[in-house]
């Protein structure tokens, strides 16, 4: 794994035995360092002693301090709690609890060694991807203060590096649900269109254009067995699928001084949000959604449901557009929806520029080869 440069990880469990055989299935992910404790107290104490550690593997029954104090002392930690925590468990019923205190994703008891590298992997880009977009804010802040004298390029500079942020964070969103990159491509084209129709200053459509390709981004913490399950969620499932935009809003949080960034919030929060007040997370109602917010839903439940996904085929646009009219003053914003059916070439047009079988579309694979 030498997309990094070096690998922490923090295994918690009592049995000395499970640690060591975690230590055995992880020992090829490069220049790796493996923290053994044996409780709590202990891998507090080394969180505190290395705080470079990029993700921790916790047991839940303990001696001294058992997984749930530790997990709730570990995201109520303002210098730990963005450390992916997968908790490994043999109850499930525990399950919903844990990813509720925070718990980044969870392996139940025994688990297959493969699947565990795969899943420490998927979460250690993600925590990349975070430290990366930190780390850029704290640049960008330097060279802000540092240039004041050229104001307009040290702003044209913060822009450009809140655009690139943006599209990696979409693309890694994108990556995790196995879609193309066209998907976001399509949401931000239509979203700064469909912001033109309503009326919105041109740099605010500019501003959605960019920041629209981070509606998905808290996908990134949604357990792969549910984010790419093919048939259709239980309950238990949806609700943890619902998460994705509380954790993208965690993401994007502490983002005030980087407008894209902030519009990204925003629109991660609220895009599933609906008119009538039955939406998610918060179930805001009318326009005390954000217009980002309900611009992003237009677009991407017009987008999702004229593509395929693993749960289902693509409907055709007569289908689709009875599905949205059946949603006016429910799902939608009256006003938005009729902007965009009284324009609907527009964005046809979008789908079809920017479609997946398009000749020369790469796929996320390939967009991530290029970056």
């Amino acid at each position: 794994m030498n997309m990094f440069d070096s690998v922490t990880v923090l295994a918690v469990d009592d049995v000395e035995m499970n640690l060591r055989m975690v230590k055995l299935i992880l020992q090829d992910l490069g220049q790796f360092v493996f923290i053994g404790a044996h409780n709590g107290v202990e891998a507090l104490a080394a969180l505190e002693r290395s705080p470079d550690v990029d993700i921790v593997l916790l047991d839940l029954d303990m001696p001294v301090m058992d997984g749930f104090e530790t997990l709730r002392q570990i995201k109520g930690n303002e210098h730990l709690r963005e450390i992916p925590v997968i908790v490994i468990t043999s109850d499930k019923s525990e399950v919903l609890r844990t990813l509720g205190m925070g718990a980044n994703d969870f392996m139940a008891r025994p688990y297959n060694p493969e699947e565990l590298k795969l899943r420490v992997m998927n979460h250690l880009r993600s925590k990349k991807l975070s430290d990366l977009s930190h780390d850029m804010n704290n640049i960008l802040e330097g060279e802000v203060i540092k240039k004041t004298s050229a104001l307009k390029g040290a702003l044209e500079q913060s822009q450009r590096a809140e655009f690139e942020i943006s599209l990696r964070l979409g693309r890694a969103a994108e990556f995790r649900d196995l879609e193309t990159g066209m998907h976001i491509q399509r949401v931000s084209e239509m979203s700064k269109e469909l912001a033109r129709l309503a009326g919105l200053p041109a740099e605010e459509c500019d501003l959605l254009r960019h920041a629209a390709p981070l509606h998905d981004v808290g996908k990134i913490g949604i357990p792969d067995r549910i984010l790419l399950k093919p048939g259709r969620l239980d309950d238990s499932e949806t609700k943890i699928m619902q998460l994705h935009t509380e954790i993208g809003g965690k993401i994007l949080s502490e983002s005030q001084n980087f407008p894209v960034l902030k519009a990204g919030q925003i629109i991660a929060l609220q895009h599933h949000e609906k008119w009538d007040g039955s939406g998610y997370p918060r179930g805001m109602s009318g326009t005390d959604i954000h217009i980002y917010g309900r611009i992003v839903m237009v677009v991407d439940i017009f987008d999702a449901l004229t593509s395929e996904r693993p749960y289902k085929k693509a409907f055709s646009i007569e289908k689709t557009l009875q599905i949205m009219e059946e949603g006016d003053g429910v799902f939608f914003d009256p006003t938005l929806l009729r902007h965009f059916l009284d324009n609907l070439s527009i964005f046809t047009d979008i789908k079809q520029e920017y479609s997946d079988d398009a000749a020369g579309s790469p796929s996320v694979l390939e967009l991530l080869a290029m970056t």
